[in-house]
């Protein structure tokens, strides 16, 4: 690990806050590792599948999900700014019963993990199911299961040192490298019968809703995934805090310097969020757009084992037959990049969870390294045993798609209480800021009851009709 303590705040690390545009640009980075987790799972596989789905009307929604749910992750980041805290030691401090020593919302964040695991193992199948298709002997029973284990096992390898900037330049190259061609694939598109019209991407634009309570369940489950979903929002603190942004601010002090140095690296800290929003807000309006006008023209979902082969369409029906050697390396890429800041950062929010529960001192650099190695080692292993126990890789990312709702709950309620009870008067937000606060909220608060009340209580009364007839 390294041998500055990022997760220690002392007089030492302060360091001025970048005045002008470019110094500034230097210290961007923690947000664009939460666009390597987004873009696998939410852009490739959840908004894909929405668009081939629903077509070019629920366009807008997947923009919204995207741009809505920023306000309360920049909330978070100013907390871990100003007070140096993870994002477990915060949520200790939430209000609320409390089990042994660990707050009410860190127990429900670890039950609510074990549906999010699914949705990771999800994408463990889908780097599995493209190297099938490099090279079909993996299709066969013996030989997928060892390359679970592969995959799983090379992820393990590259995080379980924890070192920030390795897993900052990978993420940004795995996410670069896709981000081009798909970008190619959809100019390609206009030359072809698939070409989109002005029509059909204004209709995108308009806000509707289905009326098939399927398809809502799946865009629901997308809103989860698509952009930044709970448990990017919980993990943008680790980033931001090994990045250097706490440290250099330094320990909250009843002075005019402290204030000037925190309000400088809150400022830095938008620019990384706001670049980083639009960055995968642009992929994911062109991966809904490759789905609906092509999968959704075509009447086919990426789904089942059948995902790479369906999703592979988007590009050999824009590009030609020879871009599917194109695509299956970029969906490698872009599916493990996923994988690697996933990994990356829930070997520290487990690890920091169970610190909290009093197994081990978190604040410890030792300890929190070998935590951190060994989650390194456990999760991808627990990725790989569910694919190999379910093999649906879309259905399982929707299934992690609805708990990161429930999650998104627990890190709304947070990010309201930082704002209204622990925030320093020094750096009260404008009210523009506090209209967007809220707004991501409440959005978050109604697609999260609509969810539980069509999974739960639509489904519950379906089976009571069913048993009844």
């Amino acid at each position: 690990m390294e041998t500055i303590n990022p997760y220690q705040l002392t007089t030492e690390g302060i360091q001025e806050p970048p005045t002008s545009f470019w110094e500034r640009m230097k210290y961007v980075g923690p947000g664009f590792i939460l666009s390597a987790s987004i873009v696998g799972s939410g852009e490739l596989i959840a908004t894909t599948l929405v668009g081939a789905k629903a077509g070019f009307i629920l366009m807008w929604f997947i923009i919204f999900s995207c741009m809505v749910k920023v306000a309360v992750q920049l909330e978070f980041g100013k907390h871990a700014i100003c007070y140096g805290e993870s994002t477990m030691e915060a949520l200790n401090s939430l209000p609320g019963p409390r089990l042994g020593k660990a707050n009410w919302s860190i127990w429900t964040w670890l039950i609510m993990m074990c549906a999010k695991m699914m949705q990771v193992g999800g994408i463990v199948g889908g780097v599995v199911l493209v190297l099938t298709y490099v090279f079909p002997i993996l299709s066969v029973g013996q030989w997928q299961a060892m390359a679970l284990l592969l995959v799983g096992a090379s992820v393990s390898l590259l995080v379980y040192r924890g070192y920030y900037l390795l897993i900052e330049k990978a993420s940004l190259i795995m996410l670069g490298s896709f981000t081009l061609l798909t970008l190619a694939s959809l100019v390609a598109l206009q030359y072809t019968d698939f070409a989109i019209t002005a029509d059909e991407l204004a209709s995108g634009l308009i806000p509707s809703i289905p009326k098939d309570v399927a398809l809502l369940l799946i865009a629901m489950g997308a809103f989860g995934i698509t952009g930044v979903g709970g448990d990017e929002i919980m993990a943008y603190n680790y980033w931001l805090i090994e990045k250097g942004y706490a440290r250099y601010t330094g320990p909250r002090e009843d002075n005019d310097h402290w204030e000037q140095r925190a309000k400088g690296w809150i400022r830095v800290m938008y620019w990384d969020a706001i670049m980083a929003m639009f960055a995968y807000t642009f992929m994911t309006v062109m991966f809904y757009l490759l789905g609906a006008a092509v999968l959704h023209r075509m009447g086919i979902a990426p789904e089942g084992r059948e995902l790479i082969a369906t999703l592979g369409k988007m590009y050999t029906q824009t590009l030609g037959s020879w871009a599917r050697w194109l695509f299956l390396l970029g969906a490698i890429a872009v599916l493990y990049s996923t994988l690697f800041a996933a990994l990356a950062a829930w070997t520290r929010m487990f690890a920091d969870a169970f610190g909290r529960i009093g197994l081990y001192d978190f604040t410890e650099p030792r300890a929190r390294g070998r935590a951190i190695a060994v989650a390194a080692w456990v999760i991808p292993a627990i990725w790989a045993l569910l694919y190999m126990i379910m093999e649906d890789a879309a259905l399982m990312v929707i299934i992690g798609g609805l708990a990161t709702v429930v999650i998104l709950l627990i890190v709304v309620f947070a990010a309201l209480y930082f704002r209204y009870f622990r925030a320093d008067p020094r750096l009260l937000p404008p009210r523009w800021y506090d209209a967007w606060l809220w707004l991501s909220s409440l959005s978050i608060m109604l697609v999260a009851g609509m969810v539980l009340y069509n999974s739960v209580v639509v489904t519950a009364w379906q089976m009571l009709r069913g048993s009844t007839d």
